[in-house]
């Protein structure tokens, strides 16, 4: 699947939860789509960081590339409603109220510990979800 009209989540391919985020969002997106999943460590993943500011590029994030414009952390999370079905979507706003600076500082708490948490994957789907309907 073209990157040419999509959006693009950039993931940690050895990541438990990121695994699992990729799980859950792909059944609930619009379907409209216009997101696909590609990994931090894949090929294409690598030229697409290559494009961020440096300071992007040491975030050692999740990357959102939406609309040409990469967002990291909890601002790329919570963009990700915005791809999902309706009842999902209705977050969004109650998200944004919630300064930044909270939203980023629970994002590393969670990043932090999120390899003790969750388990790495023992085949990464990420990749697969951009074939499957």
């Amino acid at each position: 699947m073209g990157m040419e009209n999509n959006d693009v989540l950039l993931l940690d391919s050895e990541c438990g939860l990121c695994n699992s985020i990729a799980i859950f969002l792909h059944p609930r997106l619009d379907k409209r789509g216009g997101m696909i999943f590609i990994t931090n460590e894949s090929e294409e993943g690598k030229k697409i960081i290559s494009n961020f500011s440096i300071e992007q590029q040491k975030a050692d994030t999740v990357y959102l590339v939406r609309n040409g414009k990469a967002h990291i952390r909890s601002a790329a999370a919570i963009r990700c409603l915005l791809y999902l079905k309706w009842k999902y979507k209705i977050f969004y706003p109650l998200f944004w109220l919630i300064p930044n600076p909270l939203r980023d500082l629970v994002y590393k708490l969670i990043s932090k510990y999120r390899h003790r948490i969750f388990s790495k994957p023992d085949i990464c789907i990420i990749p697969s979800l951009n074939n499957a309907k």
